[in-house]
């Protein structure tokens, strides 16, 4: 149990139809922590993000933030809590109408209110934080290489300085180079930041180098936490199974 955690959740469940996604989660999660969640596709780790997110409403069970509790609440009361996240989405999501520096700025000029020359400003100062130099800054997405458009998605999550940081599979269809640099990146904003961070990902070396902590959910529920560090030596057969990619074990891969 951890003392006053940043994010509590308890008995989380969510279905859709008769399929239970979600079947009584129960996390907490400290300030300044990384969390990495792991699992298969299909074992509801995009449905609990989406939970704590807001973008879905839990059926039962309870998310916390800073001991607010968020299930249930208003549009109006949900964006006060969303104000104090910022999420790097899988696909990048960038806007390509629009210049790299208004993809950063979208938040600040549209939903704070901040001038254009102030937002630009501030772009620009989270684009070199994470190594993007500012003559990218006129630049529209497809100009720039997949890696470099996964910085322009987390200088857009890191610009308002967020308490808690989301990472939607943050290295998938980068090569395994690439991938590192975003890890590295990832590490070094949260740590930067003193952000909490949850990541979902099924990138085993993503997961070991952004996590202080690794959770694994099958089948809807949690069934194995611990440090990172500890991964390899599980003593779970089902974490055992996915950290090897092994097809031999007690989940069932045929889908039968």
């Amino acid at each position: 149990m951890i003392d006053k955690p940043k994010i509590s959740i308890s008995n989380l469940h969510k279905s859709f139809g008769e399929k239970q996604v979600l079947q009584g989660i129960g996390i907490d999660i400290a300030a300044g922590k990384s969390l990495v969640i792991i699992g298969g596709s299909g074992t509801g780790k995009s449905v609990l993000l989406k939970c704590i997110l807001g973008l879905l409403q839990a059926d039962q069970g309870s998310i916390k933030i800073d001991n607010t509790e968020t299930v249930g609440l208003n549009v109006r009361q949900q964006e006060k809590i969303a104000a104090k996240f910022g999420m790097l989405f899988q696909g990048g999501a960038l806007f390509d109408s629009l210049s790299i520096w208004e993809n950063v700025a979208f938040r600040l000029t549209h939903a704070d209110g901040i001038s254009k020359a102030e937002a630009k400003e501030l772009a620009i100062e989270a684009m070199a934080r994470v190594n993007l130099p500012a003559r990218n800054a006129d630049l529209r997405p497809a100009e720039l290489s997949g890696g470099m458009q996964k910085r322009v998605g987390l200088a857009r999550a890191i610009v308002t300085k967020p308490q808690i940081l989301f990472f939607d599979e943050p290295t998938t269809g980068l090569d395994p180079i690439t991938a590192d640099v975003i890890n590295r990146l990832i590490r070094e904003q949260v740590t930067e930041l003193g952000a909490t961070a949850i990541s979902i990902t099924h990138d085993m070396a993503s997961a070991r180098h952004i996590a202080d902590e690794i959770a694994m959910i099958f089948e809807g529920k949690i069934i194995w936490r611990g440090a990172a560090d500890d991964v390899d030596s599980s003593g779970n057969a089902y974490v055992e199974q996915f950290v090897n990619g092994s097809a031999d074990g007690p989940i069932n891969v045929m889908g039968g």
